[in-house]
């Protein structure tokens, strides 16, 4: 089986060697848990290896994810139309953004020759809808489109509130082949947060289904592979 390194050190050691090659990876948390820095670092390690990434935001804008990836020393800018398409979908307009979805965007991801894909966010682009049946289906399709151009993905999604083991609306894990949580516990002793991973799903493969801490340090994110939490 063909795996792509995820480029978050520690990562591919719970992961079996990395991800199947064509899946489609939720990353699910609550904010400030990491989850876009994990997308950025997916990507640069692409852009570090010669492949080519396409990056779609209904958050941050151009100068803003530039400014974001400098923040690790990733350097996005030089790569951005020659490696790196960044694609930007309007949060407010329902009906442009699944116009493009829907006709554009598989096309413009499969020309690009992109191995590597990212949504940040999902969450955001399921609110732009009001029933169900909507949400799911705009899932569904941008999901195909990047299965479609053969590329790996990571959608990034906010978990729910009053239960951080599922996404805000749990429909993005059933269009995901694997689902990664990220969540922040509480050390009483220390009155702070500790990040923990848990890879809850991947399909066709092995993986760890333990609690792992990570942090985030100048580098980005680093699990600690050999520590866990159960």
């Amino acid at each position: 089986m063909e795996r792509i390194s995820s480029g978050i050190k520690g990562l591919d050691d719970l992961l079996n060697g990395g991800i199947p090659s064509g899946h489609t990876v939720a990353v699910i948390g609550p904010f400030g848990s990491g989850k876009t820095t994990m997308a950025m670092q997916f990507i640069y390690y692409g852009l570090n290896n010669n492949e080519k990434c396409v990056y779609i935001s209904l958050e941050e804008d151009r100068d803003s994810i530039i400014k974001t990836a400098k923040e690790f020393s990733w350097d996005f800018e030089s790569h951005i139309d020659k490696d790196l398409l960044l694609v930007k979908l309007d949060p407010e307009d329902a009906k442009s953004t699944m116009t493009r979805i829907e006709n554009d965007l598989s096309q413009e991801i499969a020309d690009f020759g992109a191995k590597r894909v990212v949504l940040d966010s999902a969450t955001l682009l399921t609110m732009m809808f009001q029933e169900e049946h909507e949400k799911r289906r705009i899932l569904f399709l941008i999901s195909n489109a990047v299965k479609k151009a053969g590329a790996t993905s990571i959608f990034t999604g906010e978990s729910k509130p009053d239960n951080p083991m599922v996404s805000r609306d749990g429909l993005l894990e059933y269009v995901a082949d694997g689902v990664i949580l990220l969540n922040q516990i509480p050390l009483k002793e220390k009155y702070e947060l500790r990040l923990v991973l848990q890879i809850l799903k991947m399909r066709r493969t092995n993986h760890s289904r333990k609690m792992h801490p990570f942090y985030i340090g100048e580098k980005g994110i680093e699990v600690l592979a050999e520590i866990d939490l159960l």
